[in-house]
């Protein structure tokens, strides 16, 4: 019998942070269910800035973060990394060439447009070329800024296909000369995200 109260007060306590619990959110309910990630890969297709009118090919993948409480006047700023292999197509003069990048940095999206969302970024970060050997010099690696952006158009439900534009400087390449590969990328991105916040 002395055990009822004890009963009481676990019964009351349980109760009350069961109902407090209950009122309070900690997210907003259009963020509900998903998480502020958008992934991606696609084909590229640059000018590697190599010899007059050289381009090549390769593949790029993306990671894009969109963190879910910003001000209404930062909505749809975000974190891109990327990488991206240059690979495919060597010209015929250019038997050992090959560019790779992985960079990250600021991206915005505007997201005001139905099935359209252009975005314009700012990615830096390493680059690293072979290239002809000048006696057993073939490979460097150097300070890379990309400015560019884009359009994703949604497809289907999470499913965006993205057209990407993108203008490289491979910074004090081989003296003080920037090396400045262009180029774009057409792929597909899944958005984690509730489709309501898209």
């Amino acid at each position: 019998m002395r055990l009822k109260p004890i009963f009481r007060v676990i019964f009351t306590t349980l109760l009350g942070v069961g109902g407090l619990s209950g009122n309070c959110q900690v997210s907003p309910a259009a963020n509900r269910g998903g998480v502020p990630i958008v992934i991606g890969t696609g084909f590229s297709d640059f000018s590697i800035d190599w010899g007059p009118g050289q381009r090549m090919e390769g593949v790029s993948v993306w990671a894009d973060w969109f963190p879910n409480r910003m001000p209404a006047d930062l909505n749809g700023l975000g974190v891109e990394a990327e990488g991206r292999d240059i690979d495919i197509g060597r010209p015929a003069g250019i038997t050992r060439m090959r560019q790779d990048t992985g960079l990250a940095g600021p991206i915005y999206g505007w997201n005001r447009y139905r099935s359209f969302r252009p975005y314009v970024k700012f990615l830096a970060g390493i680059g690293s070329i072979d290239f002809p050997p000048s006696g057993t010099y073939s490979h460097d690696t150097f300070s890379v800024f990309s400015p560019g952006g884009g359009v994703e158009y949604r497809v289907w439900e999470h499913i965006w296909i993205r057209g990407d534009y993108d203008y490289q400087f491979w910074h004090h390449t081989f003296g003080n000369n920037d090396l400045t590969p262009t180029g774009f990328t057409v792929g597909v991105s899944y958005d984690f995200r509730p489709l309501a916040s898209q």
